[in-house]
């Protein structure tokens, strides 16, 4: 997959490429994680080039990159999950195989996000969206049902002590409260279908993760 687009930094045209990343974009995927999430973030959960190997060789269609002046400035990663991984709750760690993907179903009927990230340069751009709008195509182009993923919800220890992971995103959906994440995706398209408890370790979003989908229009 490659296509080929202007983005606009400082209201200057900027040309971009998303594609498939390879193992030759190994430490410039790297890279991407340590511009983007800089000490004291722990070093050890930035990408290892093992991860990366997986991706590439298990589900080359759902690892995706963008490209600027030859250099990565973004990615987003998904794997192919069944409805029975799906069954009852799940953390990050369970459902991406602890970002390894081993448990990629060639056929499974959901497309799932792993990671997507994007260098802090570009992030007013639209990178993200372009990547996310790109794995939406590639639902399409292979017939899954969705696309799903966890979010964090970082604004959400601000109203712990009033509400419920579930009643704040309600409430972000309203408009009531804002949250970074949560509406990054809303204008992607993706749409809430419940809050995850012990997602992921984050301080920030009280260890939940927000499941947002978007649905093939294609596929009833």
């Amino acid at each position: 997959m490659r296509k080929e687009l202007y983005v606009f930094v400082d209201d200057r045209p900027v040309p971009v490429v998303i594609r498939n990343y390879t193992e030759q974009d190994i430490e410039q995927m790297i890279a991407i994680q340590q511009e983007s999430f800089p000490p004291p973030f722990p070093s050890e959960l930035w990408w290892q080039p093992e991860q990366l190997r997986e991706h590439v060789r298990r589900f080359p269609e759902g690892a995706l990159c963008a490209e600027a002046n030859g250099r990565l400035i973004g990615s987003m990663t998904a794997l192919r999950v069944g409805s029975d991984q799906l069954k009852g709750t799940h953390s990050w760690a369970d459902i991406t195989d602890q970002g390894y993907i081993r448990n990629h179903e060639p056929d499974g009927e959901t497309l799932y996000v792993v990671d997507i990230c994007v260098i802090p340069s570009f992030r007013k751009a639209g990178i993200g969206k372009w990547l996310m709008q790109t794995m939406y195509e590639v639902v399409v182009h292979l017939k899954c049902h969705r696309l799903l993923g966890g979010g964090r919800m970082p604004g959400y220890h601000r109203h712990a002590h009033e509400a419920t992971a579930e009643q704040y995103v309600q409430q972000v959906v309203a408009g009531v409260w804002k949250d970074p994440v949560i509406t990054f995706l809303l204008r992607c398209g993706r749409i809430p279908v419940g809050v995850a408890d012990h997602y992921l370790e984050d301080e920030e979003s009280c260890n939940y993760g927000v499941l947002m989908e978007w649905r093939n229009p294609f596929v009833k």
